[in-house]
């Protein structure tokens, strides 16, 4: 019943008596299919995206709910640490078991059922293991979209643990505010379930809000129900050249009003970051004549009105001619063309900006209000205390949310920079300007340090009362 090829040289043997009994009991739950302890396909669990790197005991693949809450009792009365991963998309090594080699991955990739689409109701009832991706695709059919939009493709039930954001939040709100439901398996491994779909319900806790952006610590998100849009029949946007921060609040505070819910998404991409995608970048041309501007507001329109009923080209347009013949300079440039040309260009910065050397990405926000200066203020700040150091950030202004990337050299870098940066960062954030070390990447051990800094007592005590053992550390 056990299958194990014999392990590499220097590797030492995953299997032992406890090992073998933890193993059947899995399997006489699930079936032989749904264990692995094969090398070579636990090590698609063992490291993230961006950061972590660990070695599994085993990998679980559940087929339904029961099949999880099977695996949490097992592994409970085992004493073993389970760690759910779902598409591994996240960004803060919170989706990869630590190094003991004794922690058992729970991947969700088999719970990919898109259960019933709710027209009338405007919902989508799926299983936790469904892509976004997946999601989108069936509700296209029936002219709907669950708007929550992402440069990656993850799965909803880590959508759901990390209560994602994404690009559009300005317009749609995120995942806590377009949940209408879930089914969670508890750490004791009971199954709670409320998949009624209602949006009106007030006879007390609202308990399915406990599971959002809570990494999965409460429970396991196998199922939920989602709140759907009407797909847009148009979208417009362009790209403005602002001079300054301050000069892209300024735009934000017009454009707000004058746009008002045809405004779905507002981006700033700084002019690093925008010289590392025109240098590194899969573009056929380059937006700008000369060289991109301090930063390159990227403005999105759209609406569920056609076209010939309401043209939001000529809407935008006259709220940026208003906007730079009223406030002259900040503005000195509109970039007009295909809004999928301008996202092609944000969404390539990440990747890009590696070819640039060692990348330090951090997920803060703070006040609207407070970006701009908060941003200047890094750029100084690290200008004296590590002057080898290039501020590329970009990200959802709209919503105060910023994706600060550090970039330098890794040859002019002393040890423990990494470390020291978003110890400094983080502290200025949280402590001057009022703001997250997480906008929406979650926890994970990436921010356990900050974690424990910077989140209250009362909450950590809560946390730690469900789950002790949810949080550990990793090396940057």
């Amino acid at each position: 019943m056990i299958h194990q090829e014999a392990p590499a040289d220097g590797d030492a043997p995953r299997s032992s008596a406890a090992a073998t009994d933890l193993v059947l009991a899995l399997q006489g739950a699930m079936g032989d299919d749904c264990v692995s302890i094969d090398p070579t396909d636990l090590a698609r669990y063992e490291t993230g995206w961006r950061y972590g790197h660990g070695k599994a005991r085993l990998v679980v693949k559940p087929r339904t709910t029961e099949h999880v809450a099977a695996a949490v009792r097992i592994c409970r009365d085992a004493g073993v640490r389970i760690q759910p991963v779902g598409a591994n998309t996240g960004l803060v090594a919170a989706s990869t078991p630590d190094e003991s080699g004794e922690m058992v991955v729970l991947s969700l990739e088999r719970l990919s059922r898109i259960v019933s689409v709710d027209h009338g109701n405007g919902s989508a009832t799926v299983e936790g293991g469904v892509l976004l991706s997946q999601l989108n695709g069936a509700l296209a059919d029936d002219g709907r979209v669950f708007p929550i939009d992402l440069g990656a493709d993850p799965q909803i039930g880590g959508m759901i643990a990390t209560n994602t954001g994404g690009s559009r939040l300005v317009r749609y709100g995120d995942v806590r505010a377009n949940l209408l439901g879930v089914e969670v398996v508890l750490p004791t491994g009971e199954i709670w379930s409320d998949l009624k779909g209602l949006r009106k319900n007030n006879t007390g806790l609202d308990a399915k809000q406990l599971f959002v952006g809570t990494s999965g610590a409460f429970g396991i998100v196998t199922g939920a129900v989602l709140k759907t849009w009407p797909l847009p029949k148009q979208r417009t946007g362009a790209l403005a050249c602002a001079t300054s921060g301050e000069a892209v609040l300024s735009l934000l505070a017009r454009l707000e009003p004058a746009l008002g819910e045809f405004l779905t998404a507002f981006e700033a991409i700084s002019a690093t970051a925008v010289s590392a995608v025109l240098k590194h970048g899969a573009i056929d041309r380059s937006p700008y004549d000369g060289a991109p501007p301090a930063y390159s507001v990227l403005i999105e329109l759209s609406s569920a009105v056609p076209s010939e009923t309401l043209d939001l080209e000529e809407l935008l347009g006259a709220a940026l001619m208003e906007h730079m013949e009223a406030a002259e300079g900040d503005v000195d440039d509109v970039v007009v063309g295909d809004v999928k040309d301008f996202w092609h260009v944000r969404h390539q910065v990440s990747e890009c900006l590696r070819e640039e050397g060692t990348v330090l990405g951090l997920d803060v926000s703070v006040p609207r209000s407070s970006m701009a200066a908060f941003t200047s203020d890094v750029r100084t700040r690290l200008a004296e205390s590590h002057p080898f150091v290039s501020v590329a950030d970009f990200g959802h202004w709209g919503d105060g949310g910023s994706h600060l990337n550090l970039v330098w050299d890794p040859a002019a870098a002393p040890e423990g920079t990494k470390r020291a940066l978003q110890r400094e960062i983080y502290g200025l954030c949280v402590k001057t300007y009022g703001g997250s070390y997480s906008a929406e990447h979650g926890v994970g051990p990436h921010n356990i340090d900050a974690y424990h800094e910077y989140t209250s007592a009362y909450v950590r005590e809560v946390c730690a009362k469900v789950a002790p053992e949810r949080f550990g550390t990793v090396d940057l």
